[in-house]
């Protein structure tokens, strides 16, 4: 099988469009400045932000202007009715990767809740249901009606995880075409727990640059449409190119820094490259993840210098034009990477001077050359690394029908279970008790079942870790983004748990976590399923979890429900 590309949509800080998007790139017009939406304290610090207001998005996408949509999925609808326009057809996949879902509502709204008020903004807050927004809203307008949903969140790679579980359902005959990609907007929370862990320049970015002092943040949406090429070529679609190969590790070194080898990036690197069946040479030019901290810049360089050796290849970073869109990056670089093949360039990586030992040295202005074969790069917190390699032509990826029978091996893990035989008291001081619990549930689970250390780690959680984020929030409120700590942000991350596993155990396999509601444990069998039966791997971790936190559970009881604490693990061997 061929997975050919027929439609792409983005929004970033650049263009609300493909057509803006592409004019500011071969115009290397940066979208990075001064907050306007945004209301923080911290207004010395620049973001690439999409310039219109809610109220304004919401006009565009023909809503009501009371209807409570989270910013997320107001970018992401955008973003995905023009891919769908684009492709001329329906999906009945829809992957979408997102970390911050309805933050911006909950912070909005977080005294009101206490009191009663607003309550019917609360659902809103999880990941999964700003996707499911975005899903109501195009089969309100008729252009998908879909059957299956599902929310990657693995912090930055979120959305190129959602490409790589679009594709997988394709080889394995699960969907006829899927929307992926993600989309993700500007928060109080998530700027304040980037600037806990000093790593905002205070100026525009400049990755890979020796001045280098730290990222800005951005927001956007991005997404492709990929469905089988006989399927395209029967209907006459245009075919904007190929996914050729892909690939997910861990780092499994740090919760928020790369490893100074930078292991987990150049394995995803040469993985996507294996199975594209491409040799480094072959690829004209490398989509960083350039965040532009001091940290990723040095990894990716190291990873890239691995990898390429002599052959190193055009490389640049486009956050230097959007800001890091966090979970949304994958999809919209992606997106740009199909413009960079359509329009054969190389967009520049901006505000690049100066060179330094152990940095790769990027294209400073935009580069006109003709692209066959393009790397794009996200990478995420706790290690979760993901690559592609889209192409101008198809190579043929394998397929396979679903494994109908699989070992499982389960563990249920109670609040009472003795921690200390599976988790350490150094380990132990750095989690929330719902952690610990979950940790022991993963070690009791790998020990028991007797197949070693699983290929895979895929975790399932509906909340996520909420006392972390809930303490956050409330610190954030109360002190008025000051003196924040940054411990409780680092763990907010829905894939927190998944990396925490891959680090203890030295893991560098594939680590990914779905947050879809109620459906999110069937989303990361699925996964694992469609794995096993496309041979990627041989057994797999899977963890459900969630968290009880009183502060949570009293406003969720205003609408019949609550939090609980699920700390669950199954072995699954082919």
């Amino acid at each position: 099988m061929r997975i050919a590309i027929t439609g792409i949509g983005m929004v970033s800080a650049i263009g609300m469009n493909c057509s803006e998007t592409l004019q500011a790139l071969l115009n290397e017009q940066s979208g990075i400045g001064s907050m306007r939406v945004l209301k923080s304290v911290h207004t010395d610090l620049p973001v690439g932000e999409v310039p219109y207001t809610n109220t304004e998005l919401k006009a565009m996408a023909g809503i009501d202007s009371t209807e409570a949509v989270p910013r997320s999925s107001l970018l992401g609808m955008l973003a995905a009715r023009e891919a769908l326009t684009m492709a001329n057809r329906t999906c009945d996949a829809f992957i979408s990767g997102t970390t911050v879902g309805g933050m911006d509502l909950t912070e909005q709204h977080w005294l009101d809740y206490a009191e009663g008020r607003a309550i019917e903004n609360i659902c809103l807050h999880e990941a999964g249901e700003s996707t499911n927004v975005i899903a109501r809203h195009l089969k309100s307008i008729n252009q998908s009606p879909f059957t299956f949903i599902a929310t990657p969140s693995t912090a930055c790679s979120s959305a190129l995880n959602a490409i790589i579980l679009g594709a997988n359902m394709l080889r394995t005959g699960q969907a006829e075409a899927a929307l992926v990609g993600g989309a993700e907007s500007l928060s109080l929370f998530h700027l304040n727990g980037f600037n806990t862990l000093m790593i905002l320049d205070h100026e525009p970015c400049r990755p890979f640059d020796a001045s280098r002092q730290g990222l800005n943040l951005g927001e956007g949406a991005g997404y492709l449409v990929l469905e089988p090429e006989e399927r395209a070529i029967e209907r006459d679609a245009h075919i904007l190119g190929y996914i050729s190969g892909y690939a997910n590790t861990c780092d499994a070194y740090h919760q928020t820094a790369s490893s100074e080898n930078g292991e987990g990036a150049y394995l995803a690197m040469r993985g996507a490259l294996q199975m594209a069946g491409l040799q480094p040479s072959d690829i004209d030019y490398v989509n960083a993840h350039g965040t532009a901290t001091q940290n990723n810049d040095l990894s990716e360089s190291s990873a890239l210098m691995r990898l390429y050796g002599d052959c190193m290849p055009a490389v640049s970073s486009t956050k230097s034009f959007t800001g890091h869109t966090t979970s949304a990056s994958g999809g919209l670089e992606a997106a740009i990477c199909v413009l960079a093949m359509q329009h054969g360039f190389v967009p520049a990586n901006l505000r690049w001077s100066q060179s330094a030992e152990g940095l790769v040295k990027p294209v400073g202005h935009t580069l006109f050359q003709p692209l066959k074969h393009v790397m794009c790069n996200a990478f995420g917190f706790g290690g979760n690394e993901s690559v592609l390699v889209l192409s101008k032509e198809g190579s043929e990826l394998i397929e396979g029908g679903l494994v109908e029978k699989v070992k499982c091996h389960d563990v249920e893990v109670a609040n009472d279970i003795d921690v200390s035989a599976y988790v350490s008291g150094a380990e132990a001081r750095r989690m929330t008790p719902q952690m610990r619990c979950v940790v022991a549930a993963a070690r009791k689970a790998i020990q028991e079942s007797g197949v070693g250390l699983p290929d895979a780690i895929v975790c399932a959680t509906r909340w996520g870790c909420m006392l972390q984020s809930m303490r956050f929030l409330q610190d954030m409120i109360s002190t008025k983004e000051q003196q924040l700590k940054p411990t409780p942000f680092i763990q907010s991350t829905h894939n927190t748990i998944a990396s925490l596993i891959s680090i203890s155990t030295g893991n560098h396999g594939y680590n990914a976590t779905y947050s879809q509601g109620e459906d999110s444990f069937a989303c990361a069998m699925m996964d694992v399923r469609t794995q096993l039966s496309l041979g990627v791997i041989n057994t797999a971790l899977v963890l459900e979890f969630d968290e009880r936190v009183e502060s949570w559970d009293n406003v969720l009881r205003w609408i019949g429900e609550q939090t609980c604490n699920i700390a669950k693990a199954t072995i699954l061997e082919r």
